[in-house]
């Protein structure tokens, strides 16, 4: 069964939206595993390290950070553009440089904060 799995934190980054914008962002985010084989660039990004992927997915004004897993995906951050581009320029890092945010310690803290609390 495929299952999408918030951790707490991006439960809690979920929870603290409007519930109206809640549901928008989740009518958005319909992905099945095969979607991520043939990725569409207008929405997704892929952000790699040690050769583990990150997706990052464009929904409205949010950014939904998920890896891939055994039961299907898990969610590890949900952030709203704005707060993600000020990360981006106190990084000193260029808005759409997937790659160059892969190469980040900063940005792998933000998602590490949010595998360390993954939701049972």
């Amino acid at each position: 069964m495929f299952q999408i799995i918030f951790n707490k934190l991006s439960a809690a980054e979920m929870s603290a939206l409007p519930k109206k914008m809640q549901l928008d962002l989740l009518e958005q985010f319909e992905i099945l595993p095969e979607d991520l084989d043939h990725l569409d660039a207008k929405h997704f990004g892929v952000i790699e390290r040690e050769g583990e992927k990150l997706y990052r997915y464009r929904a409205k004004d949010y950014r939904i950070y998920f890896a891939q897993t055994p039961e299907g995906i898990t969610i590890h951050r949900v952030l709203h553009k704005n707060t993600f581009r000020d990360f981006l320029f106190r990084s000193k890092l260029p808005v759409a440089e997937d790659q160059a945010l892969g190469k980040t310690r900063e940005f792998w803290k933000l998602i590490e904060q949010g595998e360390k609390t993954r939701k049972s």
